[in-house]
């Protein structure tokens, strides 16, 4: 065991992935190295992730990161569905069996800094500004270099290389990665509007405006998050208080792309590296989390080489959800869009639908942790 602490790994990216494995790494007693082509963690409030599941939680408890989001997030309560202003649905995660609520809202830059925090206790720190530029030779033993802010170049073999650089992921791309998938034709659009009053964080609402629709969800205590498929969107807003400011905005497509393998020889892929998808389900920033907790525990124990065997059923069985979920709430078909609306308040009394529901956003419809006793 304590040879292969001393083994030298090497992450690139430092986001929620990136951050998390090196946690988990550094509380089995593996120092990794961690880069970042960012300047710092994400800005809180241009944070594209917001839901932080049950799953997530469990595997962040040990490390004391889930007690912290706990005194920072907003537990959401209720799940709700409309067409045209009437209601049709309405799921309460407080019937959901588990440890914790199915999935608490936190800005993605408020995630990272409290894994940040942890981190810094093991004397980790990353390095900002610092981006892998080139992968060559054998990957069983990679040569990469690091470009550092100033355009100082470093050549470093680290005997793991670990890919949590993102969609973009330079790794993936330079050590030959396929990345199969299709983008869809609705692009997504958000924006994020503070109040002069607290607004009511505990639920998320989707509005079906039949073609497109329109979904709002809570930032913190006086910010709510809205997004659509409709590019005017923000002429349809019901605001419930009055404006004191719209703090970010954004667009952005859908692609629906994993690897083929998430690790070959001693490289290896986790997060949006590996697999990106709609953010339908709050799943994007989770499965990261999860992927890099995975990888920590095999890495700890020698396993490594399972890690994408362990791994690949989850992201098809994520990526096919949210593909689910992502064509049922783009409809444009007039027919398909009444039919949904007739069938959607019947769905409720479908034995066992709300169970699977919860189960799905909280994240246990993949595999539990084995190395964490009675994880749901």
């Amino acid at each position: 065991m304590e040879e292969r602490r001393g083994k030298s790994i090497l992450i690139a990216g430092a986001g929620p992935t990136g951050l998390a494995l090196a946690l988990e790494l550094a509380r089995r007693g593996f120092h990794s190295r961690l880069v970042a082509k960012s300047n710092g963690p994400t800005p809180v409030s241009e944070s594209r992730a917001l839901g932080v599941n049950a799953r997530t939680l469990t595997l962040l408890e040990a490390s004391g990161v889930s007690a912290l989001i706990l005194a920072k997030a907003r537990r959401l309560t209720q799940f709700r569905i409309s067409s045209a202003g009437k209601r049709l649905l309405t799921i309460d995660t407080e019937t959901f069996r588990g440890h914790y609520c199915p999935v608490h809202a936190l800005p993605q830059g408020e995630t990272e800094r409290l894994l940040l925090r942890k981190l810094s206790a093991f004397g980790i720190v990353p390095e900002w500004s610092t981006e892998v530029s080139t992968v060559s030779g054998d990957i069983e033993k990679p040569v990469v270099t690091l470009t550092h802010a100033g355009g100082l170049s470093e050549t470093v073999q680290p005997d793991m290389l670990i890919g949590a650089d993102g969609a973009h992921s330079v790794v993936r791309k330079a050590c030959g990665f396929a990345f199969p998938g299709n983008a869809i034709e609705s692009r997504f659009f958000l924006a994020d509007y503070r109040y002069t009053q607290p607004v009511d964080t505990g639920f998320i609402e989707m509005n079906f405006l039949n073609p497109g629709v329109l979904g709002h969800l809570p930032v913190n205590e006086d910010t709510l998050r809205y997004i659509s498929t409709i590019e005017d969107f923000e002429s349809r807003i019901d605001h419930p208080h009055a404006v004191r400011e719209r703090t970010w905005g954004s667009e952005f497509g859908i692609s629906f792309r994993h690897v083929e393998t998430m690790s070959r020889g001693n490289v290896f892929l986790a997060g949006d590296a590996a697999h990106v998808h709609s953010p339908a389900g709050a799943r994007g920033m989770n499965l990261g989390i999860e992927d890099a907790c995975w990888l920590a525990w095999l890495i700890s124990q020698g396993r490594e080489r399972e890690y994408s065997n362990l791994r690949m059923p989850a992201v098809r069985t994520v990526l096919k959800d949210t593909r689910r979920i992502t064509t049922f709430i783009t409809l444009r078909n007039p027919l398909l869009t009444s039919l949904r609306a007739l069938l959607l308040p019947l769905v409720s009394h479908v034995p066992g639908f709300t169970a699977a529901m919860l189960r799905n956003v909280s994240g246990q419809d993949t595999p539990p942790p084995p190395w964490i006793p009675n994880a749901q």
